[in-house]
């Protein structure tokens, strides 16, 4: 099946290529066109930029925007601690991190088809064990999740800059997602999953009863797609064009600036990650219910997101097929699924709570039956 895929994808991307450039240049001129004269001070939310930003960076374009789109997001933070990313590496030299294992650990699973991260002595890893150490000293509550590295390896790649990556990396799990994405219990992360399989039940009412039908559960492959933002799970120029988006739109339902600046006003955001992962679903929704066994569903979804090379196709899936997505519907559905999940977890500690005072109070009392027959024995001599 694995095979499979990577010829389909390398046949479909070999046709889309041929026309490429040709498609391309009209987005280059617009961009070039929207760019001129511009300032980092001057990118403002419009019709005009979130149109363009769906549709793609050029590449030749990509590292100023998402640098714009980055210090938007962490101006305050930056301005207050304009030194942080220096104080927190000169932090990671000076004491021992408790993260610091398990980012040795993933350092060298990350990324390893890229040429940048494929070889142990690559100045690139070096330069993600830093980002990744300091930002475990700028959020000690998460620390380090396993998916970071992936995000931060986005981020040096583009950005070209292990400050202005750090910087990503705080603006995507800061700022962008929700709270508790990354920490220990992932309670937003699996609380997002219920979510989805809410919308994909209304979005795509065939796909969902097949797939509940033949017992295949979305999150084991949907989870993944959350927590490192489709990091590997997309051709990467697909990738890059949702994190276009994704930078500038989030996927948090909190208000976002207007104008990325220091005069802002609040806006609801789209939920970029959500559109993504049902326009996948849409896209190859078809295929998928040709398969009639749970075990080949679940097989051909774990790859199935690498034959998918349209991007204009998949984004207008996302940002028009799946209309209307209303955004205070899916903060009440993410407040109502986390709410139970932590009375699930409380339930499970309560539980647990239970069966160790009922074990600590059978073992007590056992104690006590052999020191009185102990003492019976005792007397008897």
């Amino acid at each position: 099946m694995k095979l499979l895929a990577k010829i389909q994808a390398l046949e479909i991307r070999s046709h889309n290529l041929l026309n490429q450039d040709g498609e391309d240049r009209p987005l280059i001129g617009r961009w070039a066109q929207f760019l001129a004269g511009r300032s980092s001070n001057d990118l403002c939310s419009s019709p005009e930029l979130k149109g363009l930003l769906r549709g793609g960076v050029p590449r030749e374009y990509r590292q100023r925007v998402w640098t714009w789109l980055v210090r938007a997001r962490t101006r305050s933070a930056r301005e207050r601690h304009p030194q942080r990313y220096q104080q927190l590496c000169e932090k990671s030299d000076a004491s021992p991190c408790p993260a610091s294992r398990q980012i040795q650990l993933d350092l060298h699973r990350t990324l390893t088809t890229n040429q940048h991260f494929s070889s142990p002595s690559s100045p690139a890893l070096q330069q993600l064990r830093r980002v990744l150490l300091a930002f475990s000293w700028q959020n000690p509550a998460i620390g380090y999740c396993q998916g970071l590295n992936r995000l931060a390896a986005l981020a040096l790649l583009v950005l070209q800059s292990e400050e202005e990556a750090f910087w990503c990396l705080v603006a995507v799990v800061e700022n962008i997602l929700p709270p508790d994405y990354y920490t220990k219990q992932l309670l937003a992360s699996q609380a997002d999953q219920r979510v989805l399989k809410d919308f994909l039940s209304e979005k795509l009412p065939r796909l969902s009863a097949h797939l509940q039908l033949h017992s295949v559960d979305v999150s084991l492959v949907c989870f993944n797609w959350f927590l490192v933002v489709f990091v590997e799970s997309l051709p990467s120029d697909l990738l890059l064009r949702l994190w276009d988006a994704f930078l500038y739109e989030g996927s948090k339902v909190t208000p976002i600036i207007t104008q990325i600046g220091d005069h802002a006003t609040p806006r609801s955001l789209r939920e970029v990650v959500f559109r993504y992962a049902l326009a996948l679903f849409k896209y190859k929704e078809e295929d998928i219910l040709k398969i009639q066994d749970g075990v080949e569903i679940h097989q051909y979804l774990r790859f199935f997101t690498k034959t998918i090379t349209d991007g204009r196709r998949l984004t207008s899936i996302a940002f028009s097929d799946m209309n209307p997505f209303p955004g205070r519907l899916l903060r009440n559905r993410r407040v109502l699924h986390l709410q139970r999940l932590q009375a699930e977890l409380q339930d499970l500690e309560d539980q647990q709570e239970e069966f160790l005072t009922e074990n600590l109070t059978e073992i007590l009392t056992e104690n006590r039956r052999d020191d009185k027959e102990l003492d019976v024995s005792e007397d008897e001599l």
